[in-house]
């Protein structure tokens, strides 16, 4: 497995490397009054940008572990495999050595069977991976439902009392077909479902959350970033990173709590079974 993983990941530049650094250093600079003063118990930011063509969501913060445990647990595909895992809509992963993609099956909701699953087929770039900067990257040029140009991204710089700072990416572009698709999910799975960003208030004095594709997109990086922590955190121990994961989750129920924590390790256990029994 370990020379299936090593397979798949390129290996880009280091001056990419270098720049790279300095924009995240700057970033963690210019984020330090919200890290600092985070609405979500930790230091943490969240942005989401839309448009006609794209969506976005990401997600800095800070990781109570130093850059090295962050590095050496995701530095190869198999490990990416295992911690986009802990999402509860990703069902499945598979490593093709011989055309260096990673394969993930993803339901729309997490209770549909997987074998409705659609597939993402991504290719892996490893950027960075040393003592001041690491950085990689997934793409994948087509996805269901009218979607292409998936870009999911980390980067992270060491921090000092042996924390680091870590910034996590997801973005795809949109067509007219996802448009119909998007008001179909948005009608049915999706129907009453929010975002972290603030959009305004309600009658009552609440605060008005994003909805809509957005409030989709804020959801998914902020579970991807979670699942990024709980995996670098247990990397070598799969009951914890999903009782970390739950937990994580947990702490932002008006978004996140989609099912119960038996029901979550039920189909995490039973897809890891099916996965292990699959794998030759």
């Amino acid at each position: 497995m370990a020379v299936l993983a090593t397979a798949c990941f390129a290996w880009a530049p280091s001056v990419a490397a270098q720049s790279g650094a300095a924009a995240l250093r700057a970033s963690y600079e210019k984020l330090a009054p919200g890290l600092a003063n985070s609405p979500f118990g930790r230091p943490m930011v969240l942005t989401s940008a839309e448009s006609e063509q794209s969506l976005k969501g990401e997600v800095y913060g800070v990781l109570d572990r130093p850059l090295a445990k962050v590095s050496a647990a995701l530095d190869k595909p198999a490990h990416w495999c295992e911690m986009m895992l802990l999402h509860l809509n990703n069902r499945a992963c598979r490593l093709d050595a011989a055309n260096k993609t990673l394969t993930l099956s993803v339901v729309r909701k997490y209770d549909i069977p997987v074998d409705k699953a659609f597939e993402l087929g991504f290719r892996g770039r490893l950027v960075s991976a040393t003592p001041d900067y690491f950085e990689a990257r997934l793409n994948s040029g087509k996805g269901p439902f009218g979607t292409s140009n998936y870009r999911i991204a980390l980067e992270g710089i060491p921090l000092e009392n042996g924390k680091s700072f870590i910034h996590f990416s997801y973005a795809y572009d949109q067509s007219t077909a996802t448009a119909v698709a998007s008001k179909s999910y948005l009608a049915t799975f999706g129907r009453g479902k929010v975002g972290f960003t603030v959009v305004g208030k309600q009658p009552s004095g609440e605060p008005e959350l994003v909805g809509g594709m957005l409030g989709l997109v804020e959801r998914n990086a902020m579970r991807y970033f979670l699942a990024v922590d709980a995996y670098s955190e247990a990397p070598d121990n799969f009951e914890k990173r999903l009782a970390v994961w739950y937990s994580a989750t947990q702490k932002y129920p008006r978004q996140l709590d989609d099912l119960t924590e038996a029901e979550y390790l039920q189909i995490k256990q039973s897809d890891r079974q099916r996965q292990s029994t699959a794998r030759p």
